[in-house]
């Protein structure tokens, strides 16, 4: 987790399990989904829907080590690549109270879209400028 300079804890809650006592798969991508909001939040300091302006339009995540109830994980996430319309999170969900052990990573894609006409528009200049500047990237 040291190239992410963006990550937030999340305790894993009753409601996050499976049959077998362990995360369920399709969680990781919601822990994905809150360290996205946050760090979008962070960056930009929006507070509703309307302002994001962005669809995920892909996702995938690598589940490494099965995560249990009562323990709390470090989600990290980055922006690592810009396109023209899309860019890419990456993420890596580490074990907070375990040296770090790494449990789960992914990426999704998102692109930018104009919610009146439901159509892809270039990122807006300002964004990418401050992405650029924030992660170190072209």
């Amino acid at each position: 987790m040291s190239d992410f300079k963006f990550s937030i804890p999340l305790e894993v809650r009753f409601r996050d399990l499976d049959a077998f006592g362990h995360v369920n798969n399709a969680v990781y991508l919601t822990y994905f989904e809150i360290a996205r909001c946050r760090y979008w939040i962070q960056m930009f300091g929006i507070h509703s829907f309307e302002e994001i302006g962005f669809l995920v339009v892909r996702t995938e995540c690598n589940y490494r080590l099965p995560v249990r109830f009562g323990q709390t994980v470090r989600v990290a996430a980055r922006i690592s690549e810009l396109r023209n319309s899309s860019f890419v999170f990456e993420y890596e969900v580490a074990d907070d109270e375990d040296k770090g052990r790494l449990v789960a990573d992914g990426k999704s894609v998102q692109v930018f879209i104009d919610p009146k006409v439901e159509q892809k528009i270039m990122i807006p200049p300002e964004i990418r400028l401050r992405i650029s500047e924030f992660e170190g990237i072209s």
